[in-house]
């Protein structure tokens, strides 16, 4: 987790300093190209070519339509508002996922996950505080990042049955990639001097994050993983304040944690539950 942390705060920091001369699909062409390259090699080198194929297209595109819209949106936020804002924001995802997979997969909304989504919207209402007067409408554009990376991991749990993480990956560079390098043509920008290596940053940053966290998993229960990973906002929240002269909003980290509470209970419930059907299933 600490690698999962360090990844997101670096990747912030690239994107925002690429901002001000690199347009987010140019930005999103290079992390897909890095991420294609990366993968092929490991893929290769293990020769293990078999999970270059997937039986599942019609949903990897899908998914990665919805991962690319949501990528898109995340970086242009960066670029837009105080970096504690946008991690703020992003923790939404797992409420929108929940309500996402209710509608979709026929999960059941029981009062604990009805609970998580009211201190989630609460946190949300404290955050953008939508009033004529401090209204952001930048903020939208984070809230529809976030609901495409629900949308995107809600089709992740359905491949994850049938495909190998790095099968997921590769065809998440593999569709974006045409996709970005069309959408930044018209806007094409050669990068210069110390900017190749925020892009090189961005790309193995992402790459990084997704690697470490499913790692982290397999070594703690979610809940401890989830907890953990909201060490991200006052980290982020720092970053921003010694690197960017960001001010520490009282709002955001009162929006954060209300949305961190509701997270908690919504997976702690969620292990609870899971802990009894295992324990009935052993017993029976």
């Amino acid at each position: 987790m600490v690698g999962t942390l360090l990844s997101f705060s670096l990747m912030a920091i690239g994107v925002r300093e690429l901002g001000g001369s690199i347009s987010p699909f140019e930005m999103l062409f290079f992390r897909s190209l890095i991420g294609l390259a990366v993968i092929s090699t490991i893929v290769f080198y293990r020769r293990q070519q078999k999970l270059l194929k997937t039986e599942r297209a019609a949903l990897q595109i899908g998914r990665n339509l919805m991962n690319f819209l949501g990528q898109y949106c995340w970086f242009l936020g960066i670029t837009l508002l105080p970096l504690a804002e946008v991690f703020a924001l992003e923790f939404t995802v797992p409420l929108w996922t929940l309500m996402i997979a209710c509608v979709f997969l026929g999960e059941k909304l029981t009062k604990v996950k009805i609970v998580s989504l009211g201190l989630g919207l609460l946190g949300v209402i404290a955050i953008i505080q939508p009033t004529a007067a401090v209204f952001n409408p930048a903020s939208l554009i984070v809230l529809l990042a976030a609901v495409s990376f629900a949308a995107s991991y809600v089709a992740t749990k359905s491949l994850s049955l049938t495909e190998s993480p790095l099968t997921i990956l590769f065809y998440m560079s593999l569709i974006q990639l045409p996709i970005s390098l069309v959408l930044m043509l018209s806007d094409w920008q050669t990068p210069q001097g110390g900017e190749w290596l925020y892009l090189l940053i961005v790309g193995l940053t992402g790459l990084s994050a997704h690697y470490c966290i499913a790692k982290a998993m397999q070594h703690a229960d979610a809940s401890v993983v989830v907890t953990l990973d909201f060490l991200r906002l006052p980290l982020i929240a720092v970053v921003g304040m010694l690197f960017y002269g960001e001010a520490v909003e009282l709002a955001v980290m009162m929006g954060g944690l209300l949305m961190v509470v509701g997270n908690i209970i919504n997976v702690r419930a969620s292990n609870k539950q899971t802990y009894i059907e295992t324990k009935a299933m052993a017993e029976g």
